[in-house]
Parts: structure tokens; C-alpha cells; sequence
């Protein structure tokens, strides 16, 4: 028989090592023990920032000295294991990484035998760490609706990668590198297009004059024809097989779109830079796409599709219909209610049944019982609605709260004291589960905290239908759906209806003139009468329709299910309000799917909002899910959005199974961009290791000082080869290549943000700057600055550039994120502190702003730096009133050389203003000061005329958002979901609705903005005054 031993083995206890000794000491040497396969034990130094690879190497040239190393196969069939700072053990199949950015949590490493597919174990350890989450974490759930899901999408997304493979050179560019385009202007444009030839360079020194109005493939006949009579290739070059690159940059113009209309190119004019190009060949392009292709570690597999679900037989199962029994509930057990539970006499759960937002029937509670460890009712708790009446997507909504007494008053005589309800917790739950069946049996819940609400109410229908997976703090509560019949019972499968003809005009008089919360009853019963008229001649007021549906009635849901399937497609508007948390029937999801025919840069426009909305979703299979990812799968720029999207909110528990699982499919059917979003998530750590290292060290050294040793930290070679050579977060086209050390610094706010300075391989683009923060949440800048972008947009389609400067802004975790750096720009504080000898006199002097827009465009370009500033003063004096931006002072307004003026830091919007001592301290719709007049006015007190044009500016802008009101409503109503402190209910909506005037006529909002203009004007001084104390309070001059 075989001979079998067992090694044995003591090993010295290793140091701890936490996460800041790896982020100090990347350059030194750490003494690792490692554990082989035979039992042997090696204690050896080794460099923090090697790689696993090369690790191996060294302990296999020592290992070869030691006994039993005949037993060892080659180094390959082995892999290193660590325990982590999460205390877990973690196989590291990925030997390129260092050993200083695995960080585990003692130095040891155990070599242990390779086990199954190497390729699929590396594609799930890199798609772990790319995620922020244990793809075993998914596996641990063991939730067939997860399970299902996972296998699904993934089947879905690697053929979605499959299809990709076959594209050819022209559509992959599509994909890979999708057009930058200005928004096509309708009608007339006073954009500013030249009306004579433009000059582009084209490499190998060829210069070209063209018009503005010429497509790339003509610029690229007159290079070939140029490249012919210069150098005379052997073979005649065609222009259909090349395209345009912006030098340096992961940018190309292509398609049948006039050179104008590109973003590079109009960039480009509005600078007076001269543009520069590359043309490359449709075989460089071809190489790219089969680099990607070999990035795939296997071709993925036509993949079985799980088999149907079971049909549902008369004997086996029931329908719905068949039941007119009340739907009844028992809850048994509070097993853990911590904290403040146990400090309180008497417990209560209250339940409650909705669809949406609508309550299908009263609420039920349930008796009080004494705290105890396990808090017993078993009770039957019974709504009034039958289970033939409920909806699909009814979900129940649970509260556990306390009773307890408040405390009397000591002069009181009442001998009855009055008792408050102290909410707990809360947790919903789906009725029918992801496969359409009415739940029964068992079901523990664990609960989310319950924060006290505004309106008193306990039950949150918004919340999430998942469960906390903080299992081991939350309190969890054992309910009990009981059977209501033998057999299973199903949601009945869609069965069409027939259609009723109404009164028309009354109809029509109703949609127009009422929304759906103004409805009599009479006219929601007349609405519902004519529902298909409304289908055929009122199509987008299919939201209203819904409204007024009784989701409590079987009969009337089978109708208006039926009536969806084939209602007419809608425009984008009256889809995204149907994304809303109000609609949540299914059917509902699959008519908003008409957002397919949406172009991708309306998908890119409204992305954080359609990634908000998933949390709306009560099932991980769901129609927005699969668009979402079918779009960012055919476009890398939507794919690289979605994914920092998702990615910025998983440490929310709420969240971080559906994110999780969405990212992890995202990354299977783009394993080629997980490499790019690898280097830059590793970019992102370093960043956040400096930060840290800058707060801990600016409370000991000074400025200069920390700032020396924030310069020795990033040239050390991890930190150069980390911050180098990698796509932008904030822009993907734009390539980061050398970090400038001596460039980078931090700003002195409580934070410490990092500023660092990147080379640009852009021809003339010159530095890039990046912010760095760590600490503050950027969720509500991001907001900002996208409705900006809108505003912008939306202007410009008009025709109307007002020069606008929305920066890029990216939250990429909790309370983590990038800003973009406006170079070659300064603040209003600094303009005017430093034409100033006193801080208390600088904001009333009307002249520094002028003179520092003289001194940056000597001679004939002031006049356009003036006109640049008038445009630009007049998009956000429109923009910050709509969006009611507050905290305005002169360290948040900026200035560019080129006279472009643009807001910052956007903490406080929708009306919510700063106040001190009670009193609010903005007191003006929005910043319009007397030295901005001075510069509109080109210094001269009577140019009446360049003012009044500067109003008109305002005032068409304005007209031109009011239009698209609805827009900006159903936008914001749809962030709800993002839980920002500032837009959390319908009373912050409704600021929106009072700057837009949306209640008024034309006529009478164009009233109401000039008199909103006037007061600006009129009372600028208090602004100055506002100004003077921030001045005093921080003196700006560095």
C-alpha cells in the first residue's frame, strides 16, 4: 500500500500588517514566511512592490536547496494564498500585482496546488478586486433568483461579446471610440461657425485649408492626394480606408458629419488653435479590435439557456383568480432586535400592502408585546383585499416600532399619560416571487434602521425589497406567509381585452387641463372609460392612465396590462417619467423599453439617472438592467460610465447585490476593458494611500514641508508607474501620461484634496489636472453639472452658445471622487484680492476683473474675451436661479484667460441657501454684481446696448429651459432614489416648478424672470456685501 505522512509544522507568529504600513513602506523590504506544499517553511526578505511572479521566482531558487523539492511540480501549478484585511482567505491567481498593493493582513504566503481552470479562476480574481466585492459572496447567497440571474446575463453578455468579435473595422470604431459631437443646432444658428476656410494639420507636416462645412473623408482625399505627389507610394491609397485620430488622444472623426460639429474641432476654433490629426489605417484599427479579441481568455461558449420554468397544470397549481379569499399574514419573532429595542417596554409591527406608491388597502397592526430577548406575537394579521385583487408587483411593507410613554409634565393633573411611536426598523418584502408565484411558508427578514420621518410615517414603500445582509446587528423579524390553497398559486399570464368608446372632447379638455392628482373621482372614472382613446390619440398620457388605475382590482388590471401591449411608442419625456417608482408594474418596464431606440448620447445624457432607478426595481431580471448593459456592451464610453456608476455605490448595502452582480456580468463581456478599469482603480488607491498620508502629516509639518514629503512619496516608482500611462476616469479619450510631481500639491480645505498635474499627449493641449477627493460626496456636484450640460445642450440645439464650462466630475466611491481641473483659470476672490492692497476693499473694486481680462488678452482678442465673458455670465445667471444653486461667493466663481466665467462646488441647490443666526444669507435669485456689468459694458457706464443684449441672452436662455420644463422635473424626481440630503421629496421638486414659472403662460414667466432680473441687479451690493465677509474671513492670497 502506499506510504501516507502528514507534515507538521510551527510557524512564528507573523507582524500585522495594516493597510498604512503598505502605503508607507513600498520602497522597503518585509521579511515574508512562506509555507510550501511539502510543509517546508521559508522565512524570506523580499521588496513590497514586487509581483507575485517574481516572488515565485525567488522562493523557487531557495526552495531548491531545502528537502522534498523533488515532490514539487513546476512553479505554474501552484498559486500563493494570503488572509486579507477582511480576515479572509484569498487565492492570488493574479501574479502580476505587487505584494504592496494585495496588502495582506500578516506577511505570510502558503503555495497551495492549482485547482480547475487557471483562465477562469484569474478572469473571476481580477473581476473580484475590479468590483470591490467576493465574487464567492454571490455564491454564499444561495438565492435561486441570484443564481438564475447570474447564469443569464452572463450568457447574455458574453454573447453580446461573441457579436462583437465580427464587427468590422467601421462598426467596432462605433463602439470603441464613439463620435464627440456638438449637438446639431435647429433652424438658424448664431453659433459661431467661420464662413471662410479653417487650416488642419495632418502628420507628416501637412497642412491643410478646408471648410467647416467639408466631411473627414474629404480632408482625407486632399492628404492622400498630397501624401501622392510628396512621397509616391507604389500603391494608390483610398480615403474609405482610413480614418481621423486627434493626436495624442483616444479620439477619431469619422462618419458623414461637417468637421465643424466636432467637439475637437469647434474646441480647437474657439481657441485659435490650429487642429492637429493622424490619419490611420483601417489595418491599425483591425489590430486593435484582435488585441481585444485575444484579451479573451476563452471564446465564450454558446451557453445552454436554463431550463423553462415548470407550465402551470390545473391540478398542480392555481391561478390567482381562483382565490377571493383575504390575503392574510402572521409575524412570529423579533430573534435580534438590538439597541434601542431593548430599551423600551412594548413592540409593534405594523404592516402595510402597496403598489408603487399607492396603498392597495388600510394598514394592519399587530398587538404589543413586552421586550424581551425573542419578542413572540403569533398573530394573523388579515388586509382587506382579496389575492385575486393583488397586483404583481404588490409588495408588503413592515415596520417594527416601540411604544413608549412620554414623560408628563409636573404640574400636570391628567392621569392619563400619552404614548409616542419610536420607530425601529423597517424591511419590504415581494408577494410573488421572481417566477410569478404567491409566496408561502416561512420568510426572515432582516430589518433596515428606521430614521424618524418628517411626516411621521413608519413605512417606507420606496425601500429596498432587499434584505440587510448585516445580518449579525439587524434586527431580524420571522413572518410567516400562509398557503391559500393546495396547490400553488400563480400570477395568471396576460390575457387581451377588448376596448369601450367614450366621450371624446371631455376627454381631451381633461388631459390637457388636469393632472392626475387633480382628478374628481367622476373624471378619473371617465379617464379610465376611455382608455383607448387615450392610446390611439393621446398616447403620452399614458402616466395619467396609470395613475388612476385601481391596482386593487383584478378585472381592471387584466384590462390595462392588455391595453400596454400595444400601446404606441412614446417620446423620451413621457418615457422616463414612467421609470418612476409610481409605475411599477413590469409590463409598465417593458414599454419604457422603447428607450432602445434611443441614440447613445441620450442613453450617455441620462445614465446616472437610469442607474438610480435600478434601485426601484424589485427583481434582479429586469428590462432596464438588460438595456443598460446591451448599450454599454455596444459603446465603451457608456460602458465605462455604467461601470464607475455602479461601482462608486458599493459599499451601500442596499444596493451591492444587484451592482455587484451587474458589474460582474458588465465585466464578462468586456473582459478587454477590465484591464483599463483595473489600472485605473489601481491609480484611484494610490491616490487615496497619498491622501491620507497628506492629512495625517499636514497636522505635525507645515505646508511646505508636507508637501516636499507628498513629492518623495510620489516619486517613488509605484506611485510613477501607477499614476501614468492610463485613461482619465473623467474622460476616457484623454490619455494620462506622466504624472508632474513637482506640478501636484494639496488645498488647504479640511479634506486636503489633492491636486495633481498630468502630461497630456495631446499636440498643444498642454497639462491635465485631476482633484482628488476623499471625504465629501460629489453625487450632488455631479447632478449639477450634468443639468448644466443639459442646459447646455439644450441651448445650443437652439442655437444659442452661451460658452458654458461643465466640467468633469465623478464620484467613484463613498464619498471618493474626481474633478476635473479648468487650467489656465482663477476665482473672483484671487482676481480682485490681488489687484487689491486691502482684503476688506477688494470686492468693491469694479476694476480688477476688467483689468485682469486686459492683461490676459492684450490688444484686439479683449473684445472676444469680453464677448466670451457676457455669454458665459448669462448661462449661469439663467442656470443658477433655475436650479436655485446656493452658497455663491467669490471663491466659487471662476474666471478662465479667455474670458469664460463658470461656477463651482455646488453644496447647496433647489432653494436650500446658507443662513447664520437664523437669517438667510443670499438674499438674491442669483449673482449678477456691478464689476460683471463693468466688463459686459466694456468699461464704459452709458453702453446701454451691450447690456441690454446681455439680457436678451438672458432671457431667451431662460425661455428656451422653460420649454423643456418637464424634462428637468422627471430628471430630478428620478435622483430621488440617490438619497441626497437636499433632494429627498416633492417639496424640493417644487422649487424647480416656481423658477421655471411652469403654472404660468409665456408671457407671464418672461415677466416674472425680469422682475427676478431687476432685483438681482437692483440689489447686487448686498452680494458685495456677502463677498467682503468671505474676504475677511479667508484671505485667498497664497
Amino acid at each position: 500500500s502506499p506510504f501516507n505522512f502528514i507534515f507538521l509544522y510551527l510557524m512564528p507568529p507573523g507582524i500585522y500588517c495594516p493597510t498604512e504600513f503598505w502605503s508607507k513602506g513600498e520602497n522597503q523590504s518585509i521579511q515574508v514566511d512562506f509555507l510550501l506544499p511539502t510543509g517546508i517553511y521559508l522565512n524570506l526578505s523580499v521588496p513590497c512592490n514586487a509581483s507575485l511572479g517574481t516572488i515565485k521566482q525567488v522562493l523557487w531558487k531557495h526552495a531548491q536547496y531545502e528537502p522534498l523539492f523533488h515532490m514539487l511540480s513546476d512553479p505554474e501549478a501552484y498559486v500563493f494564498t494570503c488572509i486579507n484585511q477582511t480576515a479572509e482567505q484569498q487565492e492570488l491567481e493574479d501574479e502580476q500585482r505587487r505584494l504592496c498593493d494585495i496588502q495582506p493582513f500578516l506577511p505570510v504566503l502558503r503555495l497551495v496546488a492549482r485547482e480547475g481552470d487557471r483562465a477562469k479562476k484569474l478572469i473571476n480574481s481580477q473581476i473580484s478586486l475590479l468590483i470591490g466585492k467576493g465574487l464567492h459572496e454571490f455564491d454564499s447567497v444561495q438565492d435561486p433568483e441570484v443564481s438564475e440571474f447570474r447564469a443569464k446575463m452572463c450568457q447574455f453578455c458574453e454573447e453580446k461579446a461573441a457579436q462583437r468579435q465580427q464587427l468590422g473595422w467601421a462598426a467596432w470604431m462605433e463602439y470603441n471610440f464613439p463620435l464627440q459631437l456638438e449637438p446639431a443646432a435647429k433652424g438658424l444658428s448664431s453659433l459661431q461657425i467661420p464662413n471662410k476656410n479653417i487650416f488642419v494639420n495632418i502628420r507628416f507636416h501637412f497642412m491643410f485649408q478646408i471648410s467647416p462645412w467639408e466631411f473627414p473623408i474629404t480632408l482625407m482625399s486632399y492628404a492622400i492626394k498630397k501624401q501622392a505627389t510628396v512621397l509616391r507610394p507604389e500603391t494608390v491609397q483610398q480615403p474609405e480606408d482610413y480614418t481621423l485620430q486627434v493626436n495624442g488622444k483616444c479620439e477619431y472623426l469619422y462618419g458623414n458629419y461637417p468637421l465643424y460639429q466636432f467637439q475637437y474641432i469647434r474646441s480647437c476654433l474657439q481657441r485659435g488653435l490650429t487642429p492637429h490629426l493622424t490619419m490611420v489605417h483601417s489595418s491599425a484599427i483591425i489590430a486593435m479590435r484582435d488585441e481585444q479579441t485575444n484579451c479573451i481568455t476563452s471564446p465564450p461558449k454558446a451557453a445552454s439557456k436554463p431550463p423553462p420554468l415548470p407550465k402551470k397544470k390545473e391540478r398542480d397549481t392555481l391561478s390567482r383568480e381562483s382565490c377571493p379569499v383575504p390575503f392574510p399574514c402572521s409575524a412570529q419573532a423579533v430573534p435580534r432586535a438590538h439597541g434601542a429595542v431593548l430599551a423600551v417596554p412594548q413592540l409593534v409591527v405594523q404592516a402595510g400592502l402597496f403598489h408603487g406608491t399607492e396603498m392597495l388597502c388600510k394598514t394592519v397592526s399587530s398587538s404589543e408585546v413586552s421586550v424581551c430577548s425573542e419578542p413572540v406575537w403569533r398573530q394573523r394579521l388579515e388586509f382587506d383585499i382579496s389575492v385575486r385583487d393583488l397586483p404583481r408587483m404588490a409588495r408588503l411593507c413592515l415596520a417594527l416600532y416601540a411604544v413608549v410613554e412620554k414623560a408628563r409634565k409636573a404640574r400636570s393633573t391628567k392621569k392619563k399619560s400619552k404614548k409616542a411611536d419610536c420607530p425601529i426598523a423597517w424591511a419590504n418584502v415581494m408577494l410573488f416571487d421572481y417566477r410569478d408565484q404567491l409566496k408561502t411558508g416561512e420568510c426572515c427578514l432582516h430589518m433596515w434602521s428606521s430614521f424618524p420621518d418628517e411626516k411621521g410615517e413608519l413605512l417606507n414603500p420606496m425601500g429596498t425589497v432587499q434584505c440587510n445582509p448585516n445580518t449579525e446587528s439587524a434586527a431580524a423579524l420571522v413572518i410567516c406567509f400562509p398557503s391559500v390553497a393546495a396547490h400553488p398559486v400563480y400570477y395568471p399570464s396576460f390575457d387581451p381585452e377588448c376596448a369601450l368608446a367614450v366621450q371624446k372632447l371631455q376627454l381631451k379638455e381633461i388631459l390637457e387641463r388636469r393632472s392626475h392628482t387633480e382628478l374628481y373621482e367622476h373624471e378619473k372614472d371617465l379617464v379610465w372609460k376611455m382608455r383607448y382613446d387615450i392610446r390611439d390619440q393621446y398616447p403620452q398620457a399614458l402616466a395619467k392612465l396609470l395613475i388612476i388605475t385601481k391596482w386593487n382590482r383584478h378585472e381592471d388590471v387584466a384590462q390595462m396590462i392588455s391595453l400596454l401591449q400595444t400601446w404606441p411608442e412614446l417620446p423620451v419625456l413621457n418615457a422616463l417619467e414612467l421609470l418612476d417608482f409610481s409605475f411599477p408594474d413590469r409590463y409598465v418596464g417593458c414599454v419604457s423599453c422603447f428607450l432602445s431606440v434611443l441614440r447613445d448620447d441620450d442613453v450617455f445624457q441620462y445614465l446616472l439617472q437610469l442607474v438610480q432607478v435600478l434601485k426601484y426595481e424589485s427583481y434582479l431580471d429586469c428590462e432596464l438592467t438588460k438595456f443598460l448593459l446591451e448599450r454599454a456592451l455596444s459603446n465603451r464610453k457608456i460602458g465605462h460610465f455604467l461601470f464607475w456608476h455602479l461601482r462608486s455605490e458599493m459599499h451601500v448595502p442596499a444596493v451591492s447585490l444587484r451592482f455587484g452582480l451587474i458589474l460582474e456580468a458588465y465585466c464578462r463581456g468586456s473582459t478587454h476593458h477590465m484591464k483599463v478599469l483595473m489600472k485605473q482603480g489601481e491609480a484611484l488607491n494610490k491616490m487615496k494611500a497619498l491622501n491620507d498620508f497628506v492629512k495625517v502629516s499636514s497636522q505635525k509639518a507645515t505646508k511646505p514641508q508636507t508637501k516636499e514629503m507628498m513629492h518623495m512619496c510620489m516619486k517613488q516608482e509605484t506611485y510613477r508607474e501607477a499614476l501614468s500611462h492610463l485613461q482619465s476616469p473623467l474622460n476616457p479619450n484623454i490619455i494620462l501620461a506622466e504624472v508632474c510631481v513637482d506640478q501636484c500639491t494639496f488645498m488647504d480645505s479640511k479634506m486636503k484634496p489633492l491636486w495633481i498635474v498630468f502630461n497630456s499627449e495631446e499636440t498643444g493641449g498642454g497639462g491635465v489636472g485631476i482633484i482628488f477627493k476623499n471625504g465629501d460626496d460629489l453625487r450632488q456636484d455631479m447632478l449639477t453639472l450634468q443639468m448644466i450640460q443639459l442646459m447646455d445642450i439644450l441651448w445650443k440645439q437652439e442655437g444659442l452658445d452661451l460658452r458654458m464650462t461643465p466640467y468633469g466630475c465623478l464620484s467613484t466611491g463613498d464619498k471618493t471622487g474626481l474633478i476635473e481641473v479648468v487650467m489656465h483659470s482663477d476665482t473672483i476672490a484671487n482676481i480682485q484680492l490681488n489687484k487689491s492692497n486691502m482684503v476688506a476693499t477688494a470686492a468693491f473694486n469694479k476694476d480688477a476683473l476688467l483689468n485682469w481680462l486686459k492683461s490676459k488678452n492684450p490688444g484686439d482678442a479683449l473684445d472676444q474675451a469680453i464677448e466670451e465673458f457676457t455669454l458665459s455670465c448669462a448661462g449661469y445667471c439663467v442656470a443658477t436661479y433655475v436650479l436655485g444653486i446656493g452658497d455663491r461667493h467669490s471663491d466659487n466663481i471662476m474666471v478662465r484667460e479667455t474670458g469664460q466665467l463658470f461656477h463651482i462646488d455646488f453644496g447647496h441647490f433647489l432653494g436650500n441657501f446658507k443662513t447664520k443666526f437664523g437669517i438667510n444669507r443670499e438674499r438674491v435669485p442669483f449673482i449678477l454684481t456691478y464689476d460683471f456689468v463693468h466688463v459686459i459694458q466694456q468699461g464704459k457706464t452709458n453702453n446701454n446696448e451691450k447690456f441690454e443684449r446681455f439680457r436678451g441672452y438672458c432671457e431667451r436662455a431662460y425661455m428656451i429651459l422653460r420649454r423643456h420644463g418637464l424634462l428637468f422635473l422627471h430628471l430630478f424626481a428620478l435622483m430621488k432614489a440617490a438619497g441626497l440630503p437636499e433632494l429627498s421629496c416633492s417639496k424640493d421638486i417644487q422649487y424647480l416648478k416656481d423658477s421655471l414659472a411652469l403654472g404660468k403662460t409665456d408671457e407671464e414667466a418672461l415677466k416674472h424672470f425680469r422682475v427676478k432680473f431687476n432685483e438681482a441687479l437692483r440689489e447686487s451690493w448686498k452680494t458685495k456685501v456677502n463677498w467682503l465677509a468671505h474676504n475677511v474671513s479667508k484671505d485667498n492670497r497664497q
